[in-house]
């Protein structure tokens, strides 16, 4: 079956369609397999001594964990996409500027990812093989592979993760035992080196770069039986897997003194495990990141051939890796993942407190085309997101998990007075 009629763009997943939650668990585990967690790792190994750097690996996957755990349930309890619940809280019209955003970021986020798949393969295939490969034949060849993927939907991603997830495992305990064989644990954790970052920072820097990941965990935890199992997925994710894979990433930079994370596996004979690491993770994350984007598409015209779609989709996303504008268009990302991540703490007041059953029994009913209070509980946050990613102001030293908070209790407060009048 294609994505066209096993998805439920727009309707709540039927019972039947439902799957044990650890089947949605390895999906999540294999993103947290992918390069860029194995990076975040290393590079917040570089900024801080070893043990700050565990406690900055270990709090920032708590607060993703959380807000994942939050989000996922909620997408578990309604069966309903990130985009649908965004609809029932910002209104059908007045959620179309944020899914459009959404979709914008994600397809960024694909052609990001490509390009930095085709880097990595191009080295690893010269090295290992003396071998030169044109970047455009990677690209091409790993925009098709991804976008055949995402046609046949969560299903097929499920299955790719279920047979690569043990793979990456075994590199990932490869990589641990020669760090620990060349460094001992004792030395890393006792290490004096200076600080250049904060402990705030250091885990502003494993938060910032994949809460979108966090929030948008409806997409895929939707599909499990049992809402507690949506916990069980956030935290296998981002205590489990993600802090061991970091852990793995810093531990590697320390012992062996170097912020390139290929060129370690290289030196020591994981060759292997570096095309696993980079192939694997990112066909899956990518395969995410476009399923994403189809459903945040469809969510604001659900007219909308999904195959033809996810085509379409995955043609924008390797092109963009094509025209070589993607360093420039990282900031851009970055700007607008912040800016719309108070989306996420408005749904879960909506959800949570304020209107429960706009989001199950009288979801048809109560639709609305606009809904002013979110709209304006979202631009309070999005203002704060933008002055902490500039600096100006900080609660909680993470901009996007600033914008969420303050979004959340101003909708809160907003819902109360509307209430009440």
């Amino acid at each position: 079956m294609t994505v066209s009629d096993t998805e439920f763009t727009t309707e709540p997943v039927p019972e039947e369609r439902t799957v044990p939650w650890w089947r949605v668990g390895v999906i999540s585990a294999m993103v947290a397999f992918s390069l860029p967690t194995f990076i975040t790792g290393l590079e917040v190994s570089l900024v801080v001594p070893g043990k700050v750097a565990f406690l900055a690996l270990l709090g920032g996957s708590l607060i993703l964990a959380v807000i994942a755990s939050i989000s996922g349930s909620i997408g578990s309890r309604t069966r309903l996409s990130s985009y649908m619940l965004a609809r029932i809280a910002f209104g059908d019209k007045g959620a179309a500027l944020v899914n459009v955003a959404f979709a914008i970021s994600l397809l960024g986020w694909f052609g990001v990812n490509i390009d930095l798949f085709a880097g990595a393969v191009e080295r690893l295939v010269a090295d290992s093989v003396g071998v030169t490969v044109p970047t455009w034949v990677v690209e091409l060849g790993a925009g098709t592979v991804m976008t055949i993927t995402t046609i046949y939907g969560f299903r097929a991603i499920n299955t790719l993760s279920l047979i690569l997830v043990p793979v990456l495992m075994v590199v990932t305990a490869a990589l641990l035992t020669k760090a620990l064989g060349a460094r001992s644990l004792t030395e890393v954790l006792t290490s004096d080196m200076a600080a250049t970052y904060t402990l705030g920072k250091a885990m502003s820097s494993v938060v910032g770069g994949v809460i979108v990941g966090a929030i948008i965990m409806p997409d895929v935890t939707r599909f499990i039986r049992h809402w507690h199992g949506a916990i069980y997925t956030a935290v296998l994710a981002y205590l489990f897997v993600g802090v061991t894979v970091m852990s793995a990433g810093g531990l590697a930079a320390t012992a062996f003194g170097s912020d390139d994370l290929l060129e370690i596996m290289l030196m020591v004979g994981l060759s292997w495990g570096a095309f696993a690491i980079v192939i694997a993770g990112s066909w899956v994350l990518n395969s995410l990141n476009l399923y994403s984007t189809m459903l945040s598409v469809e969510a604001t015209w659900p007219a909308l051939n999904n195959r033809a779609l996810v085509v379409v989709l995955g043609v924008l996303g390797t092109g963009a890796a094509f025209l070589n504008i993607l360093d420039v268009f990282l900031t851009f990302l970055f700007y607008l993942a912040i800016v719309f991540v108070p989306v996420a703490g408005v749904i879960m007041v909506d959800y949570i407190v304020l209107r429960r059953a706009a989001y199950h029994e009288e979801r048809e009913a109560r639709q609305e085309k606009v809904r002013l209070i979110a709209i304006g509980a979202w631009a309070v946050g999005a203002a704060v997101a933008l002055a902490g990613a500039e600096g100006v102001t900080s609660l909680f030293g993470v901009a996007a998990l600033d914008a969420m908070v303050v979004a959340a209790a101003a909708y809160w407060l907003l819902g109360h007075f509307a209430r009440r009048s």
